[in-house]
């Protein structure tokens, strides 16, 4: 049989090499093979931290039974959605148009020509087997019927779809989207909606530079509702279950309303956004924040928990970030995380299994599978000397089980959130080696993932592989790289940011103040993706409004300004019915209300008064705001730096707007006051 996986670079395919299935990956060579037999294509699509994906995997893909139907019947192609989003965003449109819902792993049966005739996610095997027999005679007996249901589901998810004409989010539309979602606010437990529940990572930079702007400095106001959905949420997420209490990080998402049993996959995403979100809800002194001085105290160490856990078990070997921890070990879900009394017991002995089955909720009942409990934090332990050591001693304990696998590519767009949130946590946390590991990751991105000018998606051991860049991926490695720029004072970085903004305008604009999700030169595959809304990560148009926003202000261009703003036009139509999906738009909002607002420090970059500036900086601007640094002498062909020096010799903060600057000010406390003027 042949193997047509092994050499690829994706981990979830090199799972599905072995297996009976006669898999092709995603290529023409495919589809022309089916034209050839006259059969049609089955499409199957998940990634490697699935565990609903492992399920049928084992259940179906494994069994030669079930291989044997797939390999006579149909040409079979496996797709990894993280490396070829484009492919699965089409797809999964299909498969929530026809069936109402959408998921992973993602089945679907299409004509020799890519057009789906029928979707749906995880089957069964014995559903499974029948599905694959009545598929294979309907494409025998009522062919004309399967293409023209085809053709029609082509016809809709490729129609042209324009959003109607609206300006830029102002205020208003602002404040709207938080009534809109003080109503969906569950104030009982934290988050939105109901279960399962998801991080809302997005949503809190929103709430954050939305509370930061309505409540100004050193006011005695009470916390805006902003203020109170953030901190109610950022808080129940790091006490619950869904926050590895031991490790740090966090995982995909809860099952229930509560926070309590997490789907254990954790991802670089997710975790890059919470760092970046948890960062920020911190940087100002408790007073200044939306939660108490003891609530501060445990946000804060999430953050720097999560940025150790992303360097310790995500870091590849090139310097980058893996994609995932899988969901799974020794053939489980969430085996590597559970205790049960008795485990407490073997490591800790009584008294201080006792403390521990106290302070992280273990019980005998259990509150997950066959007794083992989820460790919780609810409360701050009294005695933090004894909490230490046995969450040390738990940890160690923990390092002897059988880890979860992780899938070691490196994606761009994901890698791009992470060196954002790794810039702003090293200064802010004054951990230099979190900014070096932001620096590693970017320098990698800038070598193995670009080819020939253009952005590679992901890469493994080193070796680029062959999918395109999204508008995701140049959007998120841009932002990385300014923020990277703002805090290492390296011009490099914001020249390739400039370079990759620059492809996202002659490569994926639509021509109406908006962009494709892929290239104008990329796969045409049945639509050409465009999704405004986000899902688990910014969607592509909002974190290229973000990125052009920045780099706007550094620069002064007014194209990037100007494509931003018509950019966020699509906040002004989510901010009141869809709020919840627009996070990372209306964040953006907030920056663009702000000015945005940029900042030069400049300075002997060994002087400590320099660091302090740019930590005084990243404390205290709006969220939004650009940051640029540099030594005074040579600007590196950065606008903002131009002709700004030290003053007195000593290390300077120019604050502006526009690039029209405030006096520049040698002294942190000055350079609070200034961003924090109203």
């Amino acid at each position: 049989m042949p193997n047509r996986l092994s050499d690829a670079t994706s981990p979830y395919l090199l799972q599905h090499a072995d297996n009976p299935v006669e898999w092709w990956p995603w290529c023409e060579e495919a589809f022309a093979e089916a034209r050839r037999r006259d059969v049609p294509v089955l499409i199957s699509v998940g990634y490697a931290a699935c565990h609903w994906c492992h399920v049928m995997a084992h259940e179906s893909f494994e069994d030669q039974a079930t291989a044997d139907r797939m390999n006579a019947l149909f040409v079979n192609i496996k797709v990894d959605r993280e490396e070829r989003p484009d492919v699965d965003a089409v797809y999964m449109e299909a498969t929530q148009a026809m069936t109402g819902q959408g998921g992973w792993p993602m089945t679907v049966f299409a004509t020799p020509d890519g057009a789906p005739f029928y979707c749906g996610t995880y089957f069964p095997r014995d559903y499974f087997q029948r599905l694959l027999e009545g598929v294979a005679s309907a494409w025998r007996d009522k062919r004309d019927e399967l293409l023209d249901q085809g053709q029609r589901v082509v016809d809709a998810l490729s129609a042209p779809r324009t959003l109607p004409s609206a300006e830029p989010p102002g205020a208003d539309r602002l404040d709207l989207a938080v009534r809109a979602l003080v109503r969906d606010y569950d104030n009982a437990e934290g988050g939105f909606g109901t279960e399962p529940k998801f991080p809302p990572s997005m949503l809190l930079s929103f709430l954050i530079a939305q509370d930061e702007r309505t409540r100004p400095y050193q006011t005695a106001d009470e916390p805006t509702p902003a203020a109170l959905m953030a901190g109610g949420t950022a808080l129940a997420m790091a006490r619950g279950g869904i926050y590895d209490q031991l490790g740090g990080g966090f995982a995909r998402y809860s099952v229930d309303k509560g926070w309590v049993v997490p789907h254990f996959e954790k991802m670089l995403y997710d975790n890059a956004l919470l760092l970046r979100a948890y960062t920020r809800m911190t940087r100002r002194p408790p007073e200044q924040g939306p939660v108490t001085a003891n609530e501060h105290a445990v946000l804060r160490a999430v953050a720097e928990e999560t940025a150790d856990w992303m360097v310790r078990d995500l870091r590849t070997a090139e310097g980058g970030f893996a994609s995932a921890l899988d969901a799974d070990s020794e053939g489980e879900e969430g085996t590597y995380y559970v205790w049960t009394p008795a485990q407490l017991r073997e490591v800790l002995g009584e008294e201080d299994a006792d403390f521990a089955a106290r302070t992280f909720v273990v019980t005998e009942e259990g509150s997950f599978e066959r007794g083992s409990s989820v460790l919780r934090l609810p409360s701050s332990p009294a005695d933090r000397w004894r909490y230490d050591r046995v969450r040390a001693a738990l940890l160690n304990a923990r390092a002897e089980r059988v880890p979860p696998a992780r899938d070691d590519k490196v994606v761009a767009a994901w890698n791009g959130l992470a060196i954002a949130g790794l810039a702003e946590a090293g200064v802010l946390l004054e951990r230099p080696d979190l900014v070096g590991a932001a620096r590693d990751a970017a320098d990698l991105l800038l070598t193995t993932h670009m080819v020939d000018g253009r952005l590679v998606r992901t890469s493994r051991d080193g070796r680029a592989g062959t999918s395109a860049g999204v508008l995701e991926d140049y959007a998120d490695v841009a932002e990385g790289l300014l923020a990277l720029h703002g805090v290492t004072g390296q011009a490099r970085y914001a020249h390739e940011a400039g370079r990759l903004l620059d492809t996202v305008l002659e490569r994926f604009a639509d021509g109406d103040g908006g962009f494709f999700d892929t290239a104008d030169d990329a796969e045409q595959l049945f639509s050409r993706p465009q999704d405004p809304t986000d899902g688990v990560t910014p969607s592509g148009r909002f974190a290229a409004a973000s990125a052009l926003l920045t780099y706007a202000a550094l620069t002064g261009s007014e194209r990037h300004r100007t494509a931003a703003e018509s950019a966020l036009s699509a906040v002004s139509l989510l901010a009141e019915k869809a709020a919840r999906f627009a996070g990372w738009g209306l964040a953006t909002g907030e920056a663009l209300l702000t000015g945005p607002r940029a900042v030069a420090v400049v300075g002997d970059p060994t002087d400590p008064a320099t660091e302090e500036l740019v930590r005084t900086a990243l404390r205290w601007a709006p969220l939004g705001t650009a940051l640029s640094r540099g030594d005074g002498v040579d600007d590196g062909g950065v606008p903002l730096l131009r002709d700004r020096t030290p003053r007195g010799g000593r290390p300077t903060a120019y604050v502006c707007e526009g690039f029209v600057c405030k006096l520049p000010v040698t002294t942190p406390d000055e350079l609070r006051d200034q961003l924090t003027a109203t």
